[in-house]
């Protein structure tokens, strides 16, 4: 957690790092409880389930920037993040663990404090482990015409390999 608030204080500003750095210590206590992540479990994400296998949380932080958890085995469908020129997404991995995958590729384990920087019109998925919660803040990185373009689900049999 302290490498994630590090580098997001350069975008955020140091005085917003150090009040962060505050209210990560309490949240970060030895008894963590992994359902309830740093930045609050936020509402369930009815709008988006289609594209959802298990139940998912987000959470709105500002513009563009969303915390979003999965409860153990959720993960979303298989997606790109079209765009005409910029754009793509950055997760900041905050609680739990959990998995990323891009097409034709192997699924990279994910822990707090790992950042996976998703470019642009790049086919993948990510999601919890089987027997962990997982959350990580994802921001959408600025383009033009930007878009998600849902597919797929990620099988039972995909999932149950990993």
């Amino acid at each position: 957690m302290a490498e994630i608030i590090t580098h997001l204080a350069f975008y955020a500003g140091w005085p917003n790092a150090w009040a962060a750095f505050r209210v990560a210590k309490d949240v970060y206590s030895d008894d963590e409880n992994l359902a309830n992540p740093m930045f609050g479990l936020g509402e369930e994400n009815k709008a988006f389930e289609k594209y959802f296998t298990g139940k998912s949380y987000l959470k709105h932080l500002a513009k563009g920037v969303y915390n979003a958890t999965f409860e153990p085995k959720c993960r979303n469908n298989w997606h790109t993040h079209k765009a005409k020129s910029g754009g793509g997404q950055i997760l900041l991995c905050v609680n739990g663990e959990g998995w990323y995958q891009e097409e034709n590729q192997k699924a990279i384990s994910l822990t707090p404090g790992e950042v996976v920087t998703i470019k642009p019109n790049v086919k993948h998925w990510h999601g919890a482990k089987k027997d962990s919660w997982f959350s990580h803040v994802a921001i959408e990185v600025d383009g033009k015409k930007c878009e998600n373009l849902w597919l797929e689900k990620v099988s039972d049999e995909e999932y149950d390999k990993l």
